[in-house]
């Protein structure tokens, strides 16, 4: 007999631990807490910027309007021009009131004007005659040169400016024809002045010579017009009208188109005589007038006499302009007169 083979008897398996029943808890509410918080933020954000709105509308009526207004001061001072320092009129003052300070009166309202502009400036020291005192005296300044440093103003003081007494005779002279020159020249120098500085002077001024002035330019008036023609004609009822006191209705024959003028108001010749009529074009030397739209630059001299018979040397420049057989005024170069341009003054006129 065959022995029979046993049988492998399987070890039972045992069975499976049981779950914690708690075990999910744990992983279930990190979860849950998540999920629930982000609508609840959502809905605190919404309702915060429904409540923004009427906030931000209600803080803009409750603002003050000042606050806005309050910034404009600022701006205006930012924009506010500086004052620049005029060395020329300083040293125009500077010379007034040292021609009428004196050495004698160190006290006087004058020289302490002076040494406030200049504390190193001497005084004139007068001659002890009334007639030493100064006189009427108009100062203007004429010239204004850079120096290395500083700058130098030529002041010319004009009037009657008496002087110490002569080294010959010992006086005063009485009148202002007995001095030697009735404009008399003063050089200033200083520092200062830029970028609205205050301007210094450095002491006393220099009396100088008077500047010189620069040769004449060739005149352009070379072909003589005759007082007889019909713009020498034109030039001497127009200046007679002009210095007479003329109405506007009494120029305006003369006058081109679009052309205003004014006569002086104090000017009230009894006569005026034409003396020399010159122009800068031939055309206007002719006896016959050219066609419309020519022009031409005169100069014309005039005496004039007033109602006290005095007469008076004067010296015009024009432009004249021909239209409709005859000579039109169009300029004036005496600043007085305004017209639009030729051009749209004569209207298509070639």
């Amino acid at each position: 007999m065959h022995p029979v083979p046993r049988r492998r008897v399987q070890p039972a398996s045992r069975p499976a631990a049981p779950q914690p029943l708690r075990r999910s808890r744990p992983e279930t509410v990190p979860v849950r807490l998540a999920v629930s918080r982000g609508p609840r933020l959502a809905r605190i954000g919404v309702w915060a910027a429904l409540a923004a709105g009427p906030l931000a509308l209600a803080a803009a009526f409750v603002v003050p309007r000042g606050t806005a207004a309050q910034a404009a001061p600022v701006t205006q001072a930012t924009s506010a021009p500086h004052p620049v320092a005029d060395a020329a009129g300083t040293a125009a003052v500077f010379v007034d009131l040292w021609l009428r300070a004196d050495a004698a009166a160190p006290d006087s309202p004058a020289a302490a004007a002076v040494h406030a502009l200049a504390p190193a400036a001497d005084l004139p020291r007068r001659a002890r005659t009334e007639s030493a005192a100064p006189g009427s005296v108009r100062v203007v300044p004429v010239r204004t040169m850079s120096t290395p440093g500083g700058w130098t103003v030529v002041v010319a003081a004009l009037g009657d400016i008496a002087r110490t007494a002569s080294p010959s005779t010992g006086q005063a002279p009485e009148r202002a024809s007995d001095t030697d020159a009735v404009a008399r020249y003063f050089a200033v120098s200083g520092t200062g002045g830029q970028n609205g500085g205050p301007v210094a002077i450095s002491g006393s001024p220099a009396e100088v010579a008077a500047p010189g002035t620069a040769p004449a330019p060739a005149s352009p008036y070379t072909r003589p017009v005759s007082a007889g023609d019909a713009l020498g004609t034109t030039l001497g009822e127009f200046l007679r009208a002009y210095l007479d006191g003329g109405q506007a209705t009494a120029l305006e024959r003369y006058l081109s188109p679009g052309v205003r003028l004014s006569a002086p108001a104090a000017a009230s010749y009894a006569r005026v005589d034409v003396e020399e009529v010159t122009a800068d074009t031939d055309q206007a030397a002719a006896k016959a007038v050219p066609g419309d739209g020519a022009r031409a630059r005169v100069r014309v001299r005039v005496s004039g006499e007033d109602r006290w018979g005095s007469r008076w040397p004067l010296v015009y420049r024009l432009e004249m302009t021909t239209r409709a057989g005859r000579w039109e005024v169009s300029s004036l170069d005496a600043g007085t007169a305004s017209s639009t341009p030729l051009a749209s003054a004569h209207g298509g006129m070639q």
